[in-house]
């Protein structure tokens, strides 16, 4: 990753207030298409260069969005890392006794991760609304379904 991208990362993380830890990886090691992971035990944003680019390509089919894609998805992330809530909803979902009931929850985290990355990058960006929005249309989607 070029240092100016990486220099405007941590400006971010700075700007937001987080003391979380970030790492840069290729990919993510699992099934899904993650862009970026948040720990809660140990406080780390970890970033997936080549699944962002693959997002990105997906989305806009090109990288000339790259570097704010990837900005959103870290401002994301730190929504993540600074949610005060994020424990609780996440014994929430492990309490939750129907799928309908676990998709809410999701719903939830995601919402006050989106809402507070925000905060951050401004609710002005045309950029960040299509991110947003195209990223919470699955658990929206699964709500209807599971309804």
């Amino acid at each position: 990753m070029e240092t100016g991208l990486k220099n405007r990362l941590y400006s971010l993380l700075e700007r937001s207030g987080s003391k979380a830890i970030v790492q840069f990886e290729s990919f993510f090691p699992g099934e899904r298409f993650a862009g970026g992971k948040y720990h809660i035990g140990t406080h780390t944003i970890t970033l997936y260069l080549e699944e962002i680019k693959g997002q990105c390509l997906q989305l806009f089919s090109s990288l000339d969005f790259f570097n704010e894609y990837i900005e959103i998805v870290f401002a994301h992330e730190i929504g993540h890392a600074e949610d005060k809530n994020l424990l609780w909803l996440a014994d929430q979902l492990d309490l939750a006794e129907t799928e309908t009931e676990r998709l809410g929850i999701a719903l939830q985290i995601e919402e006050n991760a989106w809402n507070f990355a925000e905060s951050v990058i401004g609710s002005d960006s045309e950029l960040f609304q299509v991110i947003k929005t195209h990223s919470l249309q699955p658990y929206r989607d699964q709500l209807l379904v599971g309804a």
